[in-house]
């Protein structure tokens, strides 16, 4: 069931176009991925689903509310984390969701049972007494999204909150929203990670403000045309200009190895002899599947 509808969202700042006829709809029990480079736009559409922004044409409605017109009737239902740590860092982790408590008028008792909670799944506890000016990456991003849940919000609005974050800590940050997923929030989430975007139930890939393609990330993986093979080599950058220089192949880096692309039905076969003029042997690479990352960018190429 739908909870969050945005309808042909336009968004510009004088004379660029931020967003760009941007429609989606987010459903209760979700997780909803955007992913796109910088100045694509994720922002400006959260800040917009948040009433934070005006924009020029288009029409979000929240639990059947519009936005532009019902926003006190929506603002309990949201919970929005920006992408910059927002919290006051001269004030404890405990007064800091004390001061968020009191703007949505929870009385002591409430807070006192709803902090318990929060300090239950975000380990925070501990650290109460701590200013959150003091606090690591990981700790300050579960402080900002504990900030988020104390009203108990039905909509999570999240903008590329493990940017910076260390590999445990964005683990740990994912488990508490696949279990926020399960109690039925809808989970809206801007990521610079590929992986993270495995996690998700669906995944818009946007770029200019534009989407270029949605469905979960199976069915994203599906609409990868041509071919995938690993070359088991470091990816020098002088390699990867040998190998760019090749007419009809495309590679990227892909962690330690090279990820090369042919096109259409073209296998590598076709290109042994350029690959070994280059001096790389052709038994060191293998076809293997595509994955998200590779559908990603191959629609960003486009």
């Amino acid at each position: 069931m739908s909870i969050v509808e945005v309808s042909n969202l336009y968004k510009t700042y004088g004379p660029f176009e931020a967003v760009d006829n941007f429609s989606f709809s987010a459903n209760k029990g979700e997780i909803l991925s955007l992913v796109g480079p910088d100045g694509a736009g994720k922002t400006s559409i959260f800040r917009a689903v948040c009433g934070l922004i005006k924009y020029d044409s288009g029409q979000i409605k929240i639990a059947s509310f519009d936005v532009s017109r019902d926003f006190e009737k929506i603002k309990p239902l949201l919970g929005y984390m920006p992408q910059t740590f927002s919290l006051y860092p001269d004030l404890s982790v405990e007064e800091n969701l004390y001061f968020y408590a009191g703007l949505f008028g929870l009385k002591r008792q409430q807070f006192d049972e709803k902090k318990k909670l929060l300090y239950q799944f975000s380990g925070l506890g501990p650290f109460h007494n701590r200013h959150a000016g003091a606090l690591s990456g990981g700790m300050k991003q579960k402080l900002a999204l504990s900030c988020a849940l104390v009203h108990d919000p039905e909509v999570f609005v999240l903008d590329e909150p493990t940017t910076g974050v260390d590999p445990l800590s964005r683990r740990q940050f994912w488990d508490i929203l696949k279990n926020l997923r399960a109690e039925g929030s809808a989970i809206i989430v801007s990521t610079p990670y590929i992986d993270e975007l495995e996690l998700s139930d669906r995944v818009i890939f946007i770029y200019r403000g534009s989407k270029m393609a949605e469905g979960t990330p199976g069915e994203l993986v599906q609409k990868f045309v041509g071919q995938v093979y690993q070359l088991d080599l470091l990816p020098t950058s002088e390699r990867m200009q040998q190998l760019n220089k090749i007419e009809g192949i495309t590679s990227r880096r892909f962690g330690a190895s090279v990820h090369i692309y042919t096109r259409g039905s073209h296998t590598i076969e076709e290109y042994h002899d350029d690959l070994r003029r280059i001096g790389i042997d052709p038994d060191l690479i293998t076809p293997v599947q595509p994955e998200l990352e590779d559908t990603f960018i191959q629609f960003m190429g486009n």
